[in-house]
């Protein structure tokens, strides 16, 4: 059985399809395409590559399970698709050299080509491609949804637009990260002294073979930075980064639950594009929303509430009972330590506020008040420097709570200072050593007390 069918690989990669499986050679259409076997698919060519003898299919060639007699397809592209006496090929043909020599440029267009004209090429091109009714509405819908992704943007401006020109170090410019949009790059790019590594190289004729192959290692190396660089770049402009505080304020709008999923998830954004990572984003925060609603209509049916109109009474019952429980619990708290004018002081402003519609402030209650306790003597057990220090040291750590390496940092400063001036006072001591104040006249009258520093 045999089966004609197209084969639109570009026809100026000719290696980008498997080779042949008999000879190895690359393929030249037409060509054969076992079908029975694969996947892979087995591809056998009718002649060879250089001409010279018949190909692995007029053989009779077999592998493994393929034998000679399978059913078979005749993979070739010359057949017309929009146009009679344009093949498949060449359209595949202009399409890429319009890509690689850009839109107008027709003799570059031909030239690459090298079976069409100039002219044929531009009156084919602008007939099917441009003004075609059908690619026409395509290109229009692509264009809108462009235009739609694109319409909050960071920065947005019409291409005719004069695009903006921030002065260093103004508002704008720290807004915008230091991006400048008619250069398109950064004020500070990434990895900004790549090019100090090739500054000095030059490639003269009477370069040695290591040394010619080092430098061109030194900018292949360079090459690799900057596509490091443009991909950075390229991920902050497809996710809009590049004004932070306006992205910053887009999650937000996100419950606190999916902003701490947005944070965990920010490192894989590079992995995928904009449009898949906001779809994800948004779907659990969608998930989280169900899940609440799903939980609150639980909530209900367990009541036994069955309207809206009911819901509505439990939710204002519910949170009258809530205000009740709170000032319950202030008023026990108030009672346990009635003894303190201080604690009965803040209570009041407490009931004060309640009863005003206003938020209380959160105020603490003194440690006399609270009956708390002190902290408890820090375990030295395994810290590293314990063994450096003697006993009355070890309880000086103990009871100030401060790790042994910290204490013998400290001590150490202190005693240079000392040293330096000949002689510490308190406010030296405590402009030298940036922790709380009681544990640095503890250190300080401890370490006078046992002769290590003098009073100036």
């Amino acid at each position: 059985m045999v089966r004609y069918c197209d084969s639109l690989s570009a026809p100026g990669d000719p290696f980008d399809k498997p080779p042949c499986r008999g000879c190895s050679s690359r393929l030249l259409e037409p060509y054969i395409k076992c079908a029975e076997c694969g996947p892979p698919a087995l591809l056998l060519c009718l002649q060879a590559s250089d001409g010279g003898r018949d190909g692995c299919f007029t053989r009779g060639f077999e592998y493994k399970k393929h034998q000679s007699d399978h059913k078979y397809e005749i993979m070739t592209s010359d057949f017309p698709v929009l146009e009679p006496g344009w093949t498949a090929q060449e359209e595949m043909a202009l399409l890429e050299a319009v890509m690689d020599c850009g839109f107008g440029n027709w003799s570059d267009v031909a030239y690459q080509m090298r079976t069409r004209t100039k002219e044929e090429c531009e009156s084919h091109y602008m007939k099917n491609f441009i003004n075609n009714p059908l690619f026409s509405s395509t290109l229009l819908s692509l264009r809108q949804m462009e235009e739609a992704r694109t319409a909050d943007t960071a920065i947005p401006f019409r291409p005719t637009d004069d695009p903006p020109r921030p002065t260093f170090d103004s508002l704008l410019s720290r807004d915008m990260a230091g991006y400048m949009p008619a250069r398109a790059d950064f004020m500070e790019e990434f990895d900004n002294y790549a090019e100090w590594d090739l500054k000095d190289i030059d490639f003269v004729d009477d370069d040695s073979d290591i040394l010619h192959a080092l430098k061109i290692a030194v900018v292949d190396i360079y090459h690799s930075r900057l596509k490091e660089r443009q991909r950075r770049k390229k991920i902050i402009r497809d996710h809009g980064l590049i004004n932070l505080r306006k992205f910053q304020m887009l999650e937000r709008r996100y419950p606190k639950e999916v902003q701490d999923l947005y944070d965990v998830m920010r490192r894989f954004a590079r992995v995928v594009g904009p449009l898949e990572h906001d779809k994800f984003i948004e779907s659990h925060a969608l998930e989280f929303e169900l899940r609440r609603e799903i939980k609150r209509l639980q909530e209900y049916r367990r009541a036994g509430i069955r309207s809206f109109c009911s819901a509505k009474v439990y939710e204002r019952m519910k949170r009258v009972r809530e205000d009740e429980c709170r000032k319950r619990t202030m008023l026990c708290d108030v009672l346990q330590y009635i003894q303190d004018g201080r604690a009965c002081q803040q209570w009041l402003h407490k009931q004060a506020a309640i009863d005003a519609g206003i938020s209380p402030a959160i105020t603490s209650i003194s440690s006399s008040a609270t009956g708390r306790r002190s902290a408890p003597p820090l375990n030295l057990t395994g810290l590293p420097g314990t063994d450096k220090l003697n006993e009355k040291e070890k309880e000086l750590c103990q009871v100030v709570r401060l790790v042994p390496g910290a204490y013998l940092e400290y001590k150490q400063a202190l005693m240079n200072e000392c040293r330096r001036q000949g002689g510490l006072r308190l406010a030296q001591a405590r402009a030298l050593i940036k922790i709380d104040v009681n544990k640095t006249r503890k250190i300080y009258d401890f370490l006078i007390k046992e002769g290590y520093i003098n009073k100036a």
